[in-house]
């Protein structure tokens, strides 16, 4: 029962969070675009989006199946990372939030983002490019040893820290890739990005090679329910190792986005057009 009432609980507020962020977002849009500063409409309906693939990852029924299949869970866990938080971001979510506020709300909480301001620093320095790909790394790292993943899908609490973790780290990772505002250090060197999205896709593959090769269940959680459930707990965290094997893919977009913009520079420099 007192489950029950923590994940109705931990649920009700991340969806008054979600209604509460996509309102003040959608505000502040129409009030720069009242104010003839409206931001491209592709980034209103890329952060619509985001906010559908966390809905989609944390409130709808794919949450119930996690609980039972590693692969639900699995897929969840890059819903978040590799989907929401890249879409987000994309979508220039900050100042345009803070546009949505109340001016109450608003002037106190643009002042922690202003030069030289404590949280400022902090963000940049969690921003920077190694220290966001390393974060991000170890948390999804450790988060796959068997008792803590065991315990994210038994206590209700626990999973919501890991989600948060996880969504929170991929914010961190992505934003020297996208560079929302506030533009918090220069653009890093392309060959950085490319390097950095590379090492990316390693782990990711690692990660899911290890999950899916070995043949062996790791997690005692979805072994005893995969008796219940008439499945195999092997054949299952295979499926979810593939989904992030496959997953790691998702990192080459950006650097394809990269290479193209660096040969669309080049055509400029030689005085061309691009084909």
């Amino acid at each position: 029962m007192i489950t029950v009432i923590v994940e109705v609980a931990i649920k009700t507020v991340l969806s008054l969070l979600l209604a509460g962020l996509a309102a003040a977002y959608a505000c502040g849009w129409l009030r720069l675009r009242a104010a003839g500063h409206a931001p491209p409409i592709w980034r209103l309906a890329l952060y619509a989006l985001g906010l559908t693939a966390v809905t989609a990852a944390l409130l709808s029924p794919l949450d119930d199946l996690a609980a039972a299949r590693f692969s639900a869970h699995m897929g969840q866990h890059l819903l978040l990372t590799m989907m929401a938080a890249p879409l987000l971001l994309l979508g220039n979510p900050l100042p345009l939030v803070l546009w949505g506020l109340p001016s109450r709300a608003r002037r106190p909480l643009a002042a922690t983002l202003r030069p030289r301001a404590r949280l400022r620093a902090a963000l940049s320095a969690l921003t920077s490019l190694p220290v966001a790909g390393v974060l991000h790394v170890t948390t999804l790292w450790i988060w796959h040893l068997p008792f803590l993943y065991d315990a994210a899908v038994e206590h209700e609490v626990v999973h919501a820290v890991e989600h948060a973790t996880f969504f929170a780290t991929a914010i961190l990772f992505w934003w020297p890739i996208i560079q929302p505002a506030p533009r918090l250090r220069p653009w890093p060197h392309p060959g950085f990005r490319i390097l950095y999205l590379l090492v990316a896709t390693a782990q990711n593959t690692a990660l899911g090679m290890l999950l899916a090769v070995p043949e062996r269940a790791f997690y005692p959680h979805y072994v005893r329910l995969a008796v219940t459930l008439g499945i195999s707990a092997v054949d299952d965290q295979m499926l979810g190792g593939g989904l992030m094997w496959s997953g790691a893919h998702m990192y080459l977009l950006p650097i394809l986005i990269i290479l193209y913009g660096l040969s669309r520079d080049d055509v400029r420099e030689r005085g061309g057009a691009p084909a």
